[in-house]
């Protein structure tokens, strides 16, 4: 007598790879990305959207108020410098914010997706780090408050100190070097040029 095998028709659920993604290399929501979780990659984006909201919320105001005594403190500052600074209206740096959001988000993403291995979202991390140090610099040359000195020694370089170490643990974090800072300056610095150039022309149309 023959015993015939019969297959079950149950079907078995499949099980994400351990690195985090599902077939095809989609991130896993919630789940690390080669072992980088994602609140060091789309944390980012929420750190920086946390110390926006203070430039948001106090910059055009600061800029009205404290300009002019500048103006008279640092001389050999280009007066186009300042009539640039005082020209950007409320709804242009409302929109530049806009702007800068949508590059950083985008910077975000890619991290998450490369699981923190993409450079254009490292260049943006330091960036963004270096940009806090900037803020702590105006403060400390102005001798008070400026917009974004706040939320910079508690908030973006605590958080980009944080996300490198973790990067360098996963082994992701490229080398610190002089090229890198300086490209993270760059990174910073074309997307505050291309925020404000896009807000511009949006706001006069």
């Amino acid at each position: 007598m023959s015993i015939s095998v019969v297959k079950s028709k149950v079907p078995v659920p499949s099980v994400p790879p351990v690195d985090g993604t599902a077939a095809g290399g989609i991130p896993v929501g919630g789940a690390p990305v080669g072992g980088v979780a994602p609140a060091v990659t789309l944390g980012l984006f929420a750190a920086w959207a946390l110390h926006d909201a203070e430039e948001v919320a106090f910059g055009p105001r600061w800029v009205r108020e404290n300009v002019p005594a500048l103006r008279k403190r640092f001389p050999r500052v280009p007066e186009r410098a300042w009539r640039a600074l005082e020209g950007v209206t409320e709804r242009e740096f409302a929109a530049a914010v806009g702007v800068m959001g949508a590059i950083v988000a985008a910077a975000a993403v890619r991290g998450h997706r490369t699981g923190g291995r993409s450079a254009f979202f490292q260049s943006t991390l330091d960036g963004f780090g270096l940009h806090g140090l900037l803020h702590l610099a105006q403060a400390a040359a102005t001798r008070g408050y400026t917009p974004g000195s706040a939320t910079s020694p508690v908030i973006v370089i605590p958080f980009t100190l944080w996300a490198r170490g973790r990067l360098r643990r996963a082994g992701r974090l490229r080398p610190a070097t002089a090229g890198s800072a300086v490209r993270g300056v760059a990174v910073a610095g074309a997307a505050t040029v291309v925020s404000h150039a896009v807000a511009r022309r949006l706001v006069r149309r």
